[in-house]
């Protein structure tokens, strides 16, 4: 179920080129270091032919500010234009084997994983070089065209998912 209010589906967010999803949270101080530029990309990437969706899994029992309603004002606060899935069971990020936030998955219109890493070489709370190439940009713009991802692939740093 999304902020939007609307059960999303694989498929239906799917992209003509392929799909990024990332997972996410509202608390997680690497992700606000980062959700401006991933907001940015989101944006190139849609208008490119790309499907995009956020994920949050955390348990809500445990860090209740990750919860449905405070997803919605999140989104919404930093402009989100796509969905922001609420993954209460964690169903969806066991089967990614997501393990923090955020952690980031490009997937080819085939439905293969081409790419988990990172957004860019900002690292944990510092903003990304002068000139940084936009890694996940280039990453799904090369699985766009070619159907695979690049050999390189730097993991991202963050929160560990907060399981029940």
């Amino acid at each position: 179920m999304g902020t939007d209010g609307m059960a999303h589906s694989f498929d239906s967010v799917m992209g003509e080129k392929g799909l990024v999803v990332a997972f996410i949270c509202n608390h997680c101080p690497y992700v606000q270091a980062i959700v401006e530029r991933l907001v940015e990309d989101a944006k190139t990437l849609q208008t490119q032919g790309f499907g995009f969706v956020a994920i949050s899994a955390n348990d809500i029992e445990s860090y209740p500010q990750d919860g449905p309603e405070l997803m919605k004002a999140f989104a919404n606060e930093h402009g989100f234009s796509f969905p922001y899935l609420f993954d209460e069971a964690q169903e969806v990020a066991k089967a990614y084997d997501a393990v923090c936030t955020p952690d980031i998955y490009g997937i080819s219109k085939d439905g293969i994983i081409e790419y988990r890493g990172r957004l860019d070489d900002g690292r944990g709370l510092n903003a990304p070089s002068e000139n940084a190439p936009r890694e996940l940009v280039e990453a799904m713009r090369m699985i766009g065209e070619t159907g695979k991802g690049p050999e390189q692939q730097f993991p991202t740093m963050g929160c560990s998912i907060k399981w029940k």
